[in-house]
């Protein structure tokens, strides 16, 4: 019986050294759980079938900085708005200095409009409807230049996950 203890205490031993190696953070500088992703990160959508990559602003900060000082953007770049609940929509374009457009979808991801912004317009647009969740600027005349018209999605699936790449619940968002 003496042999057989002999074996477990070296056996249990060498079990438990491993198991808590496995449970210790990397030493190689690799984080344990990849990093929550930011307003900054850019994520790839489709809207009306066309790729895009697109900034997600949720938080009221975000929102409320939107693309402002921007000096350039990507062809096929963008950023979508994304609000808790549908409601009618107001943007402008104080210290924007690209001329944009912006598309209104509804909860469903429809495209309901599509409105034109200017360089510093402190004008506010309105979108039409008051059954707004998201709204994606782009350059403008990105709408008209790849006929994505009213009646086109927006890719919730694609949101959804990039939504939780950025830490929200896309629930909270009526994405399921």
């Amino acid at each position: 019986m003496s042999k057989i203890r002999r074996v477990l205490v070296p056996l249990s031993f060498g079990l438990a050294v491993l198991t808590g190696l496995a449970v210790l953070p990397g030493c190689g500088g690799e984080p344990a759980v990849a990093e929550e992703k930011t307003v900054a990160d850019y994520f790839a959508l489709k809207i009306g079938g066309q790729p895009v990559r697109l900034q997600i602003a949720v938080r009221q900060g975000e929102q409320q900085r939107g693309l402002m000082e921007r000096t350039a953007l990507g062809a096929d770049e963008g950023m979508v708005f994304v609000y808790a609940r549908p409601q009618q929509m107001s943007f402008w374009m104080r210290n924007t200095l690209l001329p944009l457009d912006i598309g209104f979808f509804d909860a469903t991801g429809e495209l309901r409009e599509v409105r034109p912004m200017f360089p510093r317009d402190e004008r506010t647009v309105r979108s039409h409807s008051a059954e707004i969740q998201f709204a994606v600027e782009m350059n403008q005349n990105w709408y008209r230049d790849h006929a994505v018209k009213p009646g086109a999605k927006l890719d919730l699936a694609a949101l959804k996950a990039a939504l939780k790449a950025r830490g929200f619940e896309p629930r909270r968002f009526g994405i399921e």
